[in-house]
């Protein structure tokens, strides 16, 4: 008796002390909890760094959806390529089918695009930092751009009326401090995410402010969540939520200090914010809901994670695409991010390239000497299986959904090698059949010059327009061409030609991806003047825009024959 009233007095001590320490944290059950004191938040950045390691160079780590959507305004016209359909992506370039807004340097040049015979510049808006990306809803513009300041960065996002194009009104100035990562368009909302280095400078940690028109709110020390491991850098990511027709309302946020937030994936309703430490990735899941930022989940996974497109939600379930000691892995969690479904150890010696899904299927790429294209079947959340793989040469960094049953994948094409490694070559478009998901095949190919051959598109979906009502794919290419057609496959050509690219692919053309013919911006050879490389490319109707920093081109899409061509300068130097 006395041993079994010992063991409940122990109990009872036991849980009496677990719950003093929940006490101490506004959320004991997540590994995100809430600081309750400046001193404390000081305490863990002095305590959880590796002072005695160096730094990264954070300026530099902080530098470096499916389908078009067609609407209707003076005709049909192509919108920024997005991960996930309802959720728009901020961009350098947008258009509203009548317009289109451009970054060049430091300034948004704004251009009556349509008629394109008629094409002229309205306005510009210059900014003294760096142009980051913009987006349009209706008669409202969103800027986001940067201070120079490496040291003490500050994130300015500012809002036009553009009721009237040619004189923008600034209706709106807020700025965060630290770096522009990413941002969402849901709705008449934007989630903007900025990530600011946390350290201690004279024995003291300068939290993020906010910075509206008349006022700077200073984000306290209680306010914060904080994960509860140690990292080699420690960062403020905040969040912040704009309106972008209430004026009136001001901005709502929530700050994370945690480790280097490396990717975002952003669903109608959830951000998904990832931190990869060692050999796992830490997962956060706040909800959104306009002006509603809630954090509500967390989790890990072994491994790390390549890009946001290795990230999806579906039916209740986020299902994550990681590489952990060159074997790869997809796993399947809950609301509460907890794994319910993990399939591992996939081509092992092989990293993940790219990575799509698509409802209950995932497509994944890895590569090391050839490329395994793997259809992976995600129907049971509790055992994802590999349904079919296909080896090939090259490798995709972009996966595209054409279809339900075929997939478009650009990246470069590669010669093996004697041994476990492969030469790199041009710029590859495979056009997958996944009809037969236990066989998928590369029904077709086209490959794009030679070893150095490049496209943003490897890096930047929104580079990538396809529209598959139009039979139409382009992309924008540098070209580079060996001086020998012997030249070893480790030869890297030179640059020769920077462009786009305009194909007609087809499911009914025998040959599937037909090269229509070739725009450039480039003038008199100089193929290294930057000004002139084309990034994007968009339709308005039958007429096909490329875009670089200093013009814009108007090619009809049946021929490509020119129809006309706007300097973006053209507006400064006639005022």
């Amino acid at each position: 008796m006395k041993i079994g009233k010992a063991s409940i007095l122990i109990l009872v001590i036991v849980i009496s002390a677990v719950a003093v320490l929940c006490t101490d944290v506004e959320y004991c059950r997540a590994t995100l909890n809430k600081f309750r004191s400046y001193e404390e938040l000081k305490g863990f950045v002095k305590c959880r760094s590796y002072d005695s390691w160096r730094a990264p160079n954070v300026a530099s780590l902080l530098d470096g959806r499916l389908s078009y959507q067609t609407k209707q305004s003076l005709d049909d016209y192509s919108m920024t390529n997005v991960q996930v359909e309802g959720v728009d992506e901020a961009d350098i370039v947008k258009t509203d089918g009548e317009f289109a807004y451009v970054i060049s340097g430091e300034k948004v040049v704004i251009v009556k695009a349509y008629p394109a015979e008629e094409a002229v510049v309205l306005s510009k808006i210059a900014v003294n930092g760096t142009m980051k990306q913009l987006f349009i809803n209706e008669e409202r513009m969103i800027v986001f751009y940067e201070t120079s300041s490496r040291s003490d960065p500050e994130t300015f996002i500012n809002m036009y009326d553009m009721s009237n194009r040619e004189n923008p009104i600034l209706k709106r100035d807020v700025s965060v401090d630290g770096r522009y990562f990413t941002s969402r368009m849901i709705g008449d909302y934007i989630y903007v995410v900025v990530r600011k280095a946390a350290s201690l400078i004279e024995g003291e940690v300068a939290l993020p402010e906010i910075h509206l028109e008349n006022e700077c709110k200073a984000i306290s020390a209680t306010e914060v969540y904080h994960s509860d491991f140690k990292d080699y850098h420690y960062m403020f990511t905040t969040i912040l939520a704009v309106n972008m027709r209430e004026d009136a309302e001001e901005p709502t946020y929530q700050t994370v200090l945690s480790g280097l937030t490396t990717s975002v994936y952003v669903s109608i309703e959830n951000i998904y914010l990832t931190m990869s430490h060692w050999d796992k990735t830490f997962l956060h899941r706040i909800h959104v809901d306009n002006s509603e930022i809630l954090y509500v989940a967390d989790g890990e996974v072994p491994g790390r994670v390549l890009n946001q497109f290795s990230m999806d939600e579906h039916e209740g379930y986020f299902r994550i695409a990681t590489t952990l000691n060159r074997r790869n892995n997809v796993y399947v969690l809950n609301t509460d991010l907890e794994i319910t479904g993990r399939l591992e150890n996939i081509a092992p010696k092989e990293t993940i390239h790219s990575a799509r899904f698509m409802g209950k299927t995932c497509y994944l790429v890895t590569f090391q000497k050839i490329d395994p294209f793997f259809v992976i079947d995600l129907s049971n959340p509790y055992r994802p299986e590999i349904l079919g793989e296909l080896k090939i040469t090259g490798y995709s960094d972009y996966l595209h959904l054409y279809d339900e049953n075929h997939v478009i994948g650009v990246g470069k094409e590669t010669i093996p090698e004697n041994g476990d490694f492969s030469w790199h070559q041009g710029v590859k478009i495979s056009f997958f059949d996944v009809t037969d998901r236990s066989n998928p095949e590369e029904m077709a190919k086209y490959v794009i010059g030679d070893r150095g051959s490049d496209s943003p598109v490897l890096r930047d979906h929104k580079a990538f327009l396809s529209d598959r009502e139009k039979n139409l794919l382009v992309l924008p290419v540098s070209v580079t061409e060996r001086d020998e057609s012997e030249a070893p496959p480790y030869i890297y050509g030179g640059t020769v030609w920077q462009g786009a690219y305009v194909f007609t692919i087809s499911l009914m053309l025998e040959e599937k991806i037909v090269l229509k013919g070739t725009v450039t911006h480039i003038e008199n050879g100089d193929v290294h003047n930057a000004s002139n490389h084309i990034q994007r490319a968009f339709y308005i109707g039958n007429i096909l825009y490329t875009v670089s920093s200093n013009r814009i081109k108007m090619n009809l899409l049946s021929n490509l024959t020119e129809i006309n061509e706007l300097n973006l300068n053209e507006y400064e130097e006639a005022t």
